[in-house]
């Protein structure tokens, strides 16, 4: 079946791999990256019926909302929202400055609730649509040195479960994706950002650093099966409100349940004696 997609950093990493994916597959693409001549020679073909490159500064919501009406207006619909932007920031807390932060959270969190918030008028009025949003298994289950990054995708996560009862009287859906290390140039230097106000005491979280460097490359997600597996979940009727993709998200995620299901029992008598 084809469908109108709206998929935000798309000029790289899993967002073009879908891209091109879904063109290849006859869907129509609406794109947006902060460069729109860069995206349009990543996807390699031009602006047409099938495909439409836009230029949208995620940290405006009014270049958001300016470029879905774009993609409505050009495609007379929107059917599959992906919020696929992100923004991967390394550091302890007290490393981090307060602009690596906001944009952290700019990005990963404040970018999504703003997509959502100007594209739900036109699932609304139609009564259809699925809202995609990637977050990462670092939300479900984070790492050591990545602690804003974690906090931003467990927002991301929390705000899709909710979302998806919201919407559902509309006839809309709602998936978080939580993918593990897919090959992609997400841990790339150009890609990844570490605090630049590095405190000599964090071994673990700089020797953190040195660990997801040395596996780009090796990466054991294949990004094309990604996107065929998000083309699958729109098709199903019945999707999940969350997805693992990966096998090392699969494990870090059921290592983390459970971990917390243990400990839960363990403090039983405290948690249940709280009552009057």
């Amino acid at each position: 079946m084809k469908r109108i997609w709206y998929i935000t950093g798309a000029s790289k990493g899993l967002g073009l791999t879908l891209v091109k994916f879904l063109l290849e597959k006859g869907q129509q693409v609406a794109a947006t990256s902060r460069n729109r001549e860069q995206l349009q020679a990543a996807v390699g073909i031009p602006a047409g019926e099938q495909f439409l490159p836009l230029e949208a500064d995620l940290t405006d919501e009014h270049s958001i909302a300016a470029s879905l009406a774009a993609a409505h207006q050009h495609f007379g619909g929107l059917d599959v929202i992906v919020n696929n932007a992100g923004y991967g920031i390394g550091g302890a807390i007290e490393e981090l400055s307060t602009k690596e932060i906001t944009d952290s959270i700019n990005i990963n969190l404040l970018a999504t609730v703003q997509v959502i918030r100007y594209a739900m008028p036109y699932l609304r009025q139609q009564r259809s649509g699925h809202i995609i949003n990637i977050s990462s298994i670092a939300g479900l289950a984070g790492a050591t040195g990545w602690s804003l990054y974690a906090a931003s995708k467990s927002a991301v996560i929390g705000l899709t479960e909710v979302l998806a009862q919201d919407v559902q009287e509309l006839g809309i859906k709602a998936t978080v994706i939580a993918p593990g290390a897919f090959r992609t140039d997400f841990l790339t230097s150009g890609s990844l950002v570490i605090a630049a106000n590095q405190i000599e005491e964090y071994r673990a979280v700089h020797a953190s650093y040195r660990k997801y460097a040395e596996m780009d490359g090796q990466q054991a997600g294949d990004p094309l099966k990604a996107a065929q597996a998000m083309l699958q979940l729109v098709e199903n009727p019945a999707p999940p409100v969350v997805l693992l993709l990966g096998a090392d998200a699969y494990n870090r995620a059921t290592v983390k349940v459970s971990t917390q299901l243990d400990a839960y029992e363990k403090n039983k008598d405290i948690s249940l004696h709280t009552a009057y």
